[in-house]
C-alpha cells in the first residue's frame, strides 16, 4: 500500500458534486461573484426551513462560506479546499435553484487607471500630514 501524501484528500473532489464533472451552463468564470439569495436566511432557524432537502454537504459549506457576504468562484475554492471545477459545477447547480446568484467579473476595461488610484493615494497621504 502506498502512503498517504500530506495535504491530499482522502476523498476525490468530484465526488463532493455527486460525480458531476462540468457545470451545467458553464458561464461561471474564476472571478466571478457569488452571493446568496433572499431565499437563504442566515437565521439558523429559519434558514433550514426554506432550503430544498437534498443539498449535498459540499452545497451546504457553500452556503455557509456565502453568509457573510460575497465570495469569487477562486476565493470559495480556496475556503472549502475544492478545485474551481467542483466549486462551479456546486455554484451552477445552486444558481438554477435560485439560492445563489453569479454575476460576472468586472471587465478589466471598466476597472479604474491604476496611475489615477496611485496619485489619489498619494494625494490622501499628503493631506494626512
Amino acid at each position: 500500500m502506498t502512503p498517504r501524501r500530506p495535504g491530499r484528500p482522502l476523498v476525490p473532489a468530484y465526488l463532493s458534486t455527486g460525480g458531476v464533472a462540468r457545470p451545467s451552463r458553464g458561464s461561471l468564470e474564476r472571478l466571478s461573484v457569488l452571493s446568496r439569495t433572499d431565499l437563504v436566511r442566515s437565521d439558523p432557524v429559519r434558514a433550514g426551513a426554506e432550503l430544498p432537502t437534498g443539498l449535498s454537504a459540499a452545497q451546504h459549506a457553500l452556503l455557509d462560506a456565502l453568509d457573510g457576504g460575497s465570495l469569487t468562484v477562486v476565493e470559495a475554492a480556496a475556503l472549502l479546499g475544492l478545485p474551481v471545477s467542483a466549486i462551479r459545477v456546486l455554484a451552477d447547480e445552486l444558481t438554477d435553484q435560485g439560492l445563489i446568484r453569479a454575476r460576472p467579473p468586472v471587465p478589466i476595461s471598466d476597472l479604474p487607471d491604476p496611475d489615477l488610484l496611485k496619485r489619489v493615494a498619494d494625494g490622501l497621504r499628503a493631506l494626512k500630514r
